[in-house]
């Protein structure tokens, strides 16, 4: 596969409105599904899928702890990333509603 074919594999990820909200909100942090799914108001299989294909894309990367599954952003080999990244708006507030909030679920 060639660097055009896959840039533009990766910017058709980003090309998703929920795909690209949670590569915003694991830029700011990493978070367990069940975050993300009380912070996008969806379905947790929804989320799942989304994170099966950024994970197969390389944008993100999986830790388990527990029962819980965390994941991160590991876009460190795409620098066009990053300047994806600098334009999208903060996602702090959606964060910091959500620590407010005291999930329990992945607690």
């Amino acid at each position: 596969m060639s660097q055009i074919e896959e840039i533009a594999d990766v910017l058709k990820l980003l090309g998703d409105k929920n795909r690209l909200t949670i590569v915003a909100l694991l830029n700011e942090k990493e978070l367990c599904v069940c975050e993300i799914v009380d912070i996008l108001h969806t379905s947790q299989p929804n989320i799942s899928q989304h994170m099966r294909k950024l994970k197969d894309g390389g944008l993100v990367k999986e830790a388990k702890r527990g029962q819980w599954v965390y994941y991160s952003l590991t876009v460190q080999d795409k620098p066009y990333i990053a300047e994806i990244l600098k334009q999208l708006p903060s996602q702090k507030v959606k964060i910091n509603q959500l620590v407010c909030e005291e999930n329990e679920c992945c607690s």
